[in-house]
């Protein structure tokens, strides 16, 4: 019945062949040409022959064929009907009967609403590759086509791909290769990818959806269910692209709010603020904790002898090199408070040797104090010696304040303690209590035992001095 519809519509067309336009005469020239390919294998065709060439005529021939009476007003009766019947003759074929939908008018199809995409079109042969291109273009879709796999990997690499539709069968990089490596690429993965192949074996079908194919048509292709497919394809793709649009501006924002609060509180707090629901919520617990207080010694007289853009620059000079040895040791900045540095060592986060990293940081921030120097005596600047007071003990760490304002802090009996011996302390000099003293793991050089007796507490404290390691 194929062939016989064929021969006939021959002869009618070249009855008709001057009455249409060039576009119909170019359309009719490829389904001449399907149909002699088709004669052809027909007359050489063997027992277990592959059908994916037979599948490539079926498409191209039902494809010219339904664009023919589509695109023409005023078609001479007798070309419409013959086509019509090739059409219903490519059906049985493909199908072994008549489906419901293909019974009906062919050009009458169900009207498929859909976004605008940019659609990849694959396929090794040029017919199939126009038909989808003229069929998708007419929807308003933006179309470009591959002819190998290669090519069509590098359209990937230079566009923003909505959906690709992918034939199984080419030589070179086959279209399950193209595939692997779709789904392998990190921003390519995404990409809906409908197989259109005239391959039917379940095997295939199954191979192709487990190694991520979004859909699987088979050819000749039911243009109707291509355009539902590609609309899902499409809608799919918005919602990603949406999603990593979110993905990316939650990651900027939070990039952003760790950039601006980081400077005002520690990395650990930030985190615990962004990553834990109770972050912000009011209220603390009592823990162990090494506190450091440190200020510079007369620098209130110094601020009066110096314009105040100069004590801002020597301030913040100070200020930033401290802040580094600070976060290098794993110490909480609580505060600044003028030229004086409230860090605690042990909340939010606790370790084993809170007391040794305190200790190893007052250290390392009076060595600092010879480059802290160099740089203010270079700028006409004074120089200027820090105290260093560290004491060890129980306090209320936590969120302290209202709702409107708070912030990480700690309370306890210990911070005024360290407040008193940082007062004792010092230019140049490191005071550290005894309950420090006992938390101690490695060796450092600890001075002589002094007893202070400070206004506001009871009991006698003891400290010592402390220099650098024994070791170095």
């Amino acid at each position: 019945m194929l062939l016989w519809a064929t021969a006939e519509l021959r002869q009618q067309f070249a009855g008709h062949r001057d009455a249409l336009p060039a576009t119909a005469l170019d359309d009719f020239d490829r389904l001449f040409e399907a149909a002699g390919r088709l004669e052809t294998m027909t007359a050489e065709w063997v027992e277990g022959q592959s059908t994916h060439d037979l599948m490539n005529v079926l498409s191209a021939l039902r494809g010219y064929s339904e664009m023919l009476r589509e695109d023409l007003d005023g078609f001479p009766a007798d070309l419409d009907g013959t086509l019509a019947r090739l059409l219903s003759a490519v059906q049985t074929v493909h199908m072994g009967e008549t489906s419901e939908e293909d019974k009906t008018d062919t050009g009458s199809h169900r009207a498929i609403t859909s976004e605008p995409g940019f659609i990849l079109a694959v396929d090794d042969l040029l017919e199939n590759r126009e038909l989808v291109a003229r069929y998708l273009s007419r929807n308003g879709h933006m179309v470009v086509t591959a002819a190998s796999g290669e090519e069509a990997l590098v359209t990937l690499e230079n566009s923003d791909v909505d959906v690709v539709l992918l034939d199984l069968m080419m030589p070179g990089m086959d279209g399950r290769e193209v595939l692997r490596r779709i789904k392998d690429h990190p921003e390519w993965r995404a990409t809906p990818v409908i197989v259109i192949s005239g391959r039917q074996d379940m095997d295939d079908i199954i191979e192709c959806i487990e190694a991520g194919a979004d859909d699987y048509l088979f050819k000749p292709f039911n243009p109707v269910l291509l355009q539902a497919r590609i609309k899902a394809g499409i809608e799919r793709k918005r919602w990603h692209d949406r999603e990593e649009q979110y993905r990316q501006q939650l990651e900027r924002n939070e990039k952003f709010i760790r950039a601006t609060f980081g400077r005002y509180l520690s990395d650990e707090i930030v985190t615990d603020i962004l990553e834990t629901p109770e972050g912000l919520e009011l209220g603390g617990d009592l823990r162990e904790v090494t506190i450091m207080m440190s200020d510079i010694r007369g620098f209130t007289t110094l601020s009066e002898q110096l314009e105040p853009a100069q004590v801002v620059k020597m301030l913040n000079r100070y200020l930033g090199v401290m802040t580094e040895i600070i976060m290098a040791h794993n110490g909480t900045i609580d505060e600044f408070i003028g030229d004086a540095i409230l860090t605690v060592f042990g909340a939010p986060k606790r370790s084993d040797d809170d007391a040794d990293n305190a200790v190893r940081c007052a250290l390392a921030m009076q060595a600092a104090m010879d480059r802290v120097n160099s740089e203010n005596a270079a700028e006409g600047l004074p120089q200027v010696l820090t105290g260093i007071a560290l004491n060890t003990g129980m306090v209320i760490a936590g969120n302290i304040g209202s709702e409107r304002r708070s912030k990480y802090g700690f309370v306890g009996h210990p911070m005024n303690v360290t407040s008193r011996i940082e007062d004792q302390s010092a230019g140049g000099e490191i005071l550290i209590s005894a309950s420090t003293l006992e938390k101690l793991k490695d060796d450092y050089e600890v001075g002589e035992r002094r007893e202070l007796k400070v206004k506001g507490i009871e009991e006698t404290v003891v400290i010592h001095p402390i220099r650098e390691r024994a070791s170095d």
